[in-house]
């Protein structure tokens, strides 16, 4: 069985994570920050190649620099300059033969000592550990030297050069290693990360390896709890209104993605502005026809779904129903763009997550937008606006003051027109819906228990074992139907279909609440139609697990109570059978005997002289005779 919300409770609803829109990365150079790697968790994506200088310095030039490298460490910076200069040259010629000389040379345990931040040539030991560590094979080298805590000492530096440069140093280093960016964590790079792209917003590249870095460390759960001790979420949306370019604003989707996942950011997220620019790019591309505009406008839209998952955030933007993004999303119900569709749909589904919002949005007329907007996708319509339509009606019907204005608006009729969908999604979202609507309705539980596809089609449902949510919410409403009509009719049509075995099923279910609608559901059976549903019960070995259950250590007290109360009243059943049996057998003897002592005259015996009734043709000869 699939996993159950404990009662009648909404839960967010969200079609599926924003997608993050990856752009092809650029070349990286010395100047420029590492392109943004495809894979997640990675800082930066090393380039496959680097630029090839023709003038090169020959091998023995790169061993010399080395070698006095090695000895002019702590020497004049114009000397070690020089040097630095030579091994960038050889990097460019022959990255990967280069490193290996750099690595066996073992300078990399000098570099440590120049990464200081009063050191002028910092900015370039940094390129040259960039570089090499564009190869995997000499990452771990970098680290086991002691590289890793100096360069973040640098991301401290004023210097732009400084710091483009060791970031790149720090996202090569890391690149493709969770363990590696959950220790930069931990030292506090993302409060400095976090300044550093306030404080040079303006400098294109270092806003670019910012933003890359805060997407991949984004992906790690543990940094969330340190974004939100930030200002990041300001940082962010004050960056996202300056762009007008699509591949910058893809880059700040891929930050805000992930970091939107976490309720407390969602809100700062809210507080800072950025639904009003969701809203004003959705507003702009919503009539475009470009492949970017579509991808943004998607993007945009996923993104404010996300940011209602929280009960704080979606309770500011609802604003007791005059929030401007509630408002909006109204007007993108009736749109002819499936994703706006969507989009309204699923926000409604949001919104509508608790009893005070599900009241206010019945009383203003949203339901039967809901259902002009399933109407327009019944017929080979989209399986995503179904869910999300569906999720919504679901939500709304939760509330005891909407059931009943909801199905008088139709709602179960319109829901009805998707029992022939295949689509899993959207049978549950179909079934969960049904079983809100009649929860303590019985007209409507008894209207829709004796609807025989309906019941043919919960039946066949319970058997979809690749589907344990439709297989879960269809034993559920099955039993539901019951519980709430208490009706013969419905019971029978139920036990007819072949229901009983199900229900029998779902009381051995892992899930304590689905066990007791179960017995609850066979218990009335037991007490309302026990004669038609006895071989089905039998068949079911239904005495055998009621006798596990209540023999079970770890069966809950109220398993076993329900137990003990089916079996009294399959019992009481019995009783109540052999009593009708025995009244029917002894007033049919009492009735036998009545007519043995008045009986009826037979109009086709003779009539005697002596007017006495012969009862039999036994003796009706010499009665004749001795009355002629």
């Amino acid at each position: 069985m699939a996993a159950l919300p404990h009662g009648n409770t909404s839960r967010p609803v969200c079609h599926e994570d924003v997608r993050r829109h990856t752009t092809p990365p650029p070349p990286e150079t010395a100047t420029s920050p590492v392109a943004l790697a495809a894979s997640p968790g990675a800082w930066a994506q090393p380039s496959a190649s680097a630029v090839i200088s023709p003038d090169g310095p020959p091998s023995d030039n790169l061993n010399d620099a080395l070698q006095k490298l090695k000895l002019t460490a702590d020497g004049t910076s114009d000397s070690i300059e020089g040097c630095l200069d030579c091994l960038l040259q050889a990097l460019a010629q022959n990255n990967a033969e280069t490193s290996v000389k750099l690595q066996e040379s073992g300078i990399l345990q000098v570099f440590s000592r120049l990464l200081s931040p009063h050191c002028s040539c910092a900015a370039k030991v940094a390129n040259i550990i960039a570089e090499v560590a564009k190869n995997e094979f000499i990452r771990n080298t970098c680290v086991d030297t002691g590289l890793i805590p100096p360069l973040v000492l640098l991301l401290n530096n004023k210097d732009q050069e400084v710091l483009l440069q060791t970031g790149r140093a720090l996202g090569n280093i890391c690149y493709d290693s969770h363990a590696l960016q959950a220790q930069l964590i931990n030292m506090g790079v993302i409060p400095t990360l976090v300044q550093l792209l306030g404080v040079h917003s303006q400098h294109t590249a270092l806003t670019e390896m910012c933003l890359i870095a805060f997407g991949n460390l984004a992906e790690i759960e543990s940094s969330k709890e340190q974004f939100a001790s930030t200002k990041i979420a300001e940082e962010l949306v004050k960056l996202f209104k300056k762009q007008t370019e699509h591949e910058k604003k893809e880059m700040i989707f891929e930050v805000l993605a992930p970091l939107a996942e976490h309720d407390v950011i969602k809100l700062q997220l809210v507080d800072a502005g950025l639904v009003d620019c969701l809203l004003e790019l959705v507003e702009e591309m919503v009539d475009s026809n470009k492949e970017d505009d579509i991808s943004e406008l998607k993007t945009a839209s996923d993104l404010m779904v996300l940011l209602l998952l929280g009960d704080e955030s979606m309770q500011k933007l609802f604003d007791t129903g005059k929030g401007s993004v509630f408002q909006k999303v109204l007007s993108w119900l009736p749109s002819n763009n499936h994703q706006l569709q969507l989009a309204g749909a699923l926000a409604i589904a949001n919104f509508a997550r608790n009893d005070g919002n599900c009241i206010h949005m019945v009383e203003i007329g949203i339901v039967q937008k809901l259902l002009d907007l399933l109407d327009r996708h019944v017929e080979e319509g989209n399986v995503t606006v179904q869910h999300a339509a569906l999720s919504a009606l679901r939500n709304l019907a939760i509330p005891v003051l909407n059931k009943a204005k909801m199905l008088s608006t139709g709602v179960a009729e319109e829901v009805l027109k998707f029992l022939k969908s295949e689509m899993p999604p959207v049978q549950f979202k179909l079934l969960g819906t049904l079983r809100m609507l009649i929860d303590t309705q019985a007209d409507a539980a008894e209207k829709l228990g004796k609807n025989i596809k309906l019941v043919e089609r919960l039946v066949e449902w319970c058997d979809a074992k690749d589907h344990a949510g439709v297989m879960g919410e269809s034993n559920r409403l099955l039993s539901a139907l019951i519980r709430h009509s208490k009706s013969k009719d419905v019971v029978k049509t139920i036990v007819q279909s072949g229901g009983v075995k199900h229900l029998v099923t779902m009381a051995t279910s892992e899930h304590v609440i689905m066990q007791n609608e179960a017995l609850v559901a066979l218990g009335l059976i037991a007490a309302l139609e026990l004669g038609i549903a006895e071989q089905d019960l039998a068949n079911a070995k239904l005495v055998q697990i009621l006798h596990k259950l209540l023999s079970d250590d770890i069966s809950a007290p109220e398993i076993k109570y329900n137990s003990l109360i089916m079996i009294c009243t399959i019992m009481g059943s019995v009783r109540q059978a052999a009593a009708s049996f025995e009244e029917d057998r002894r007033a049919h003897l009492t009735d036998k005997r009545q007519r043995r002592k008045n009986p009826t005259p037979n109009p086709n015996q003779p009539i005697f002289p002596c007017n006495r009734v012969c009862l039999s043709r036994i003796g009706l000869v010499s009665h004749k005779r001795a009355c002629s």
